[in-house]
Parts: C-alpha cells; structure tokens; sequence
C-alpha cells in the first residue's frame, strides 16, 4: 500500500532527473484528479493524516510514494502528526525513504520510531553516500538504503548498523543503464556484512522485459526482525 499525506517534491541530487512521481502528477493532474491540483508543489493533505487507522488488517505501507516526507516545506508539525499516526498503527509496518538525510538528522530525536516504522535513505550515486551517516544515528528498528536508481559504482558503502539494502535499476522514458558490476559489487559488501540484500529490478525504458533476475535467481531478502536486533 502507499499512503500520501503529502505529494508534490523537488529535485536534490541526481537520482531525482527522471522522477516517476513528477511524471504521474502531472499526469493525474492533466485528469483532473482533486489530489493534483498543484501538479508537483508540494501540498499537504490534511484529510489523509488519519488514513491508515481505518484499515484493521496488517499492511506494509510505503509513505509517501509521491513526496519526500522529510522536504523542507513539509512543517515539523506535520510530521510529528503522521508519526503519530504511525506509532498508533501498530498492526502496519510503514517504510519511509528520503534523499533529505540532513531534515531527518535534525528533526529525528524529537519523533517516537515504534518498532514498526523502518527509515530508508536513497543512495544512488557516490556523491549521495553522505545520507548513510545521518540515518545510522536514527533509532529505527530497521534502516535501510535504497539504491535506486543505481547511477554507477558504489565500493565503499557504509553499512555498519544498516539492516537492509535495495538495489533497482532507472525505469521509464530516459532511463540510465545500470551495469550488472555495480549490483554485484553492493551484493557483495552485503554479504560480507551480513546484511540482507533485495534487487529489485533492472530497469530501463521498458523494465517488464529486462525483469528482476540477478545471476539466475530472485534476490529479495529481508531484515531480519527478531528482538535482538541492535539500536545506535
């Protein structure tokens, strides 16, 4: 599931060049979806803050999908109410990623992070590895790194306190090629690690026929989420 308090972005860093999310506004917008009014401003919606305590069965939602929760125009005040929201949903497990690491470094000892709550940092170019450091001072029972789109080689990921890692390919109109080398490479640093490792796709401008087949076989691990499991 995705949930989206607040859509609209705008671009940082490299991997945002070819931003899915921007194309569907648009598109949606174009369809005279109330959501999308704004296009791809960043608006918050107010109504959408209570969304999850309706659905009663567990889920795992992604938040944000059309946003960066933790975007400079995004209040403070907002956020705590959607963590709020978060932490009274213990049934769901909610997955939140960002390319504003230093937002989440600022603003993460004032948030309660349950247990259900997993925070993710987009890491997709060397340029980018800096995020690493900010999310590893966040309490969250699980920090991930997605890397994706992966844009070229990453050697030294820092994975100390990471528990898990995300590796995909561009897809869609323009999509930067991903080498297999690079992918491998991470796979590698993960499993010296012990860190679980999720490929999730190739890519490209057609990404239905490239699939998610890495070396023969379907990579998706997952954190491992025993009671053990180590907090900074």
């Amino acid at each position: 599931m995705t949930w989206n308090p607040v859509t609209g972005c705008s671009k940082i860093s490299r991997g945002c060049k070819n931003c899915y999310a921007e194309r569907l506004a648009y598109r949606l917008q174009a369809m005279g979806n109330k959501r999308y009014v704004n296009g791809f401003s960043v608006t918050l919606h107010e109504d959408l803050i209570n969304l999850p305590r309706k659905w009663r069965s567990p889920r795992t939602i992604f938040v944000n999908s059309m946003s960066d929760l933790f975007h400079e125009l995004v209040p403070d005040s907002f956020i705590k109410r959607i963590f709020k929201t978060m932490n009274d949903c213990p049934q769901h497990t909610f997955q939140i990623l960002t390319k504003r690491s230093e937002r989440l470094s600022t603003i993460a000892a004032s948030l309660t992070w349950a247990p259900n709550i997993w925070m993710g940092v987009t890491i997709e170019d060397q340029d980018a590895c800096y995020r690493t450091k900010h999310l590893q001072q966040v309490r969250s029972k699980v920090r991930f790194i997605s890397c994706e789109p992966l844009l070229e080689s990453l050697p030294n990921l820092s994975l100390d306190g990471i528990h898990w890692v995300i590796v995909g390919g561009e897809s869609g109109p323009g999509a930067r090629p991903m080498k297999k080398e690079w992918v491998e490479e991470i796979r590698l640093q993960c499993c010296k690690k012990q860190v679980p490792f999720f490929f999730k796709q190739w890519g490209g401008t057609q990404k239905h026929k490239n699939g998610r087949v890495l070396n023969g076989e379907v990579v998706e691990e997952m954190p491992d989420l025993q009671p053990e499991l180590n907090l900074l």
